[in-house]
């Protein structure tokens, strides 16, 4: 396949490229003249992925398993993701550890995991009965998981950890991110110093902004090296997305937070349910109800979210003004950036994970061609 575009990838844009693909990989780029097609760019990067396609990562069995999530999250744009286990029992962790590392080695579409949890003080919607303190044997058991994995990420609050726990964690190449909390703007800014790099979901289940205690929203967007933000259009208010923007947009990294019903369909065969007009899963034995694009318990809290990474790369475009192409290298190049990589510009022996992206719609490039992405 051969097709003439402008393609934007972590070099910048670059015009009027003639892309040649052969067997899922890119053979060439050259410079060309008049293009055939919008906007072209490397596949979205997730670094927040609860589920997908029907499937929980704490449920998964077995590799396939988490390759049915990132399949899922594929069909809907994001071509590479990081796994995300919700607080479980100690046991459920190691194993869930352990398959990543196996998953990972065979599928480079799979980053590692992310541990949002279970050293986290603010449930959210986390069963509460997981929630503790981060020990020195937990820090042992990541350690020595982070060296089997490619990436590995671990939301705590600080209240849960002390500062040489989280140093350890840090010096050990695991992402340490902050969430789940209600600590104040001192401890949150002594934990970055510590080696914390992100806070988790800005906003979302932490302290949130006071003039006088500016609570980890306020130590986020201050000291924070990253935070993620969830575009959802339920998570976040449109006005603080647009704060959040305009005060550190250059740290901003936008996750999807997607659970199972995130690209699935319905039906015994999947685990989802239907009823009343909406979707439900289970979630440590709680029922998680769809709504349109909103899921919550059943008390309404939110829980987690239905919508991919691309619906929130427009919305975070609309609310601050810039264009999407600015979005877009949030959502390929700064994920990657996070997880200490340093993304290259797209050469040949490249994966073939490419969008096409317009005012009104996308496609991912497969092996029958371009696909319509829903």
């Amino acid at each position: 396949m051969e097709f003439a575009c402008d393609l934007l990838d972590s070099g910048g844009l670059r015009r009027g490229c003639v892309v040649t693909v052969e067997d899922g990989r890119i053979a060439a780029i050259r410079d060309g003249a008049a293009v055939d097609l919008p906007l072209v760019c490397p596949g979205l990067v997730d670094l927040q992925v609860n589920g997908g396609g029907g499937m929980m990562v704490g449920d998964a069995a077995t590799p396939g398993d988490l390759m049915r999530i990132l399949d899922a999250h594929r069909a809907l744009g994001t071509a590479r993701i990081l796994p995300t286990l919700i607080s479980d029992t100690p046991a459920n962790t190691a194993r869930i550890l352990d398959l990543a590392a196996e998953a990972a080695a065979a599928e480079p579409g799979l980053l590692g995991l992310h541990l949002e949890g279970p050293h986290i003080a603010k449930p959210g919607a986390h069963d509460p009965a997981n929630l503790r303190d981060l020990t020195d044997a937990d820090c042992a058991t990541y350690i020595d998981a982070a060296a089997a994995l490619p990436h590995l990420m671990v939301t705590l609050a600080p209240e849960r950890a002390t500062g040489a726990q989280i140093a350890a964690l840090a010096g050990a190449g695991i992402v340490v991110s902050l969430g789940h909390t209600a600590c104040g703007y001192d401890a949150a800014v002594a934990a970055f110093e510590a080696g914390a790099t992100m806070a988790t979901h800005l906003f979302n289940a932490m302290s949130g902004l006071h003039h006088r205690e500016p609570g980890l929203v306020g130590a986020a967007l201050t000291r924070a090296p990253w935070f993620g933000l969830i575009a959802d259009g339920h998570h976040v208010h449109d006005a603080a997305l647009a704060v959040a923007m305009a005060t550190a947009g250059d740290r901003a990294v936008p996750v999807s937070d997607a659970m199972a019903a995130t690209g699935a369909a319905t039906g015994a065969a999947t685990g989802i349910a239907t009823g009343s007009g909406a979707d439900s899963f289970a979630l440590g034995g709680r029922e998680i109800r769809r709504d349109g694009t909103r899921l919550a318990l059943s008390d309404g809290t939110l829980a987690g979210a239905y919508l991919p990474m691309l619906p929130g790369l427009r919305r975070l475009a609309e609310v601050s003004g810039k264009p999407l192409a600015e979005m877009l290298h949030m959502g390929f190049d700064r994920p990657l950036r996070v997880l200490g990589e340093e993304p290259a510009p797209l050469r040949e022996g490249d994966a073939a994970d490419l969008l096409v992206i317009d005012v009104d719609g996308a496609s991912r490039m497969t092996a029958q061609g371009w696909e319509a992405i829903p």
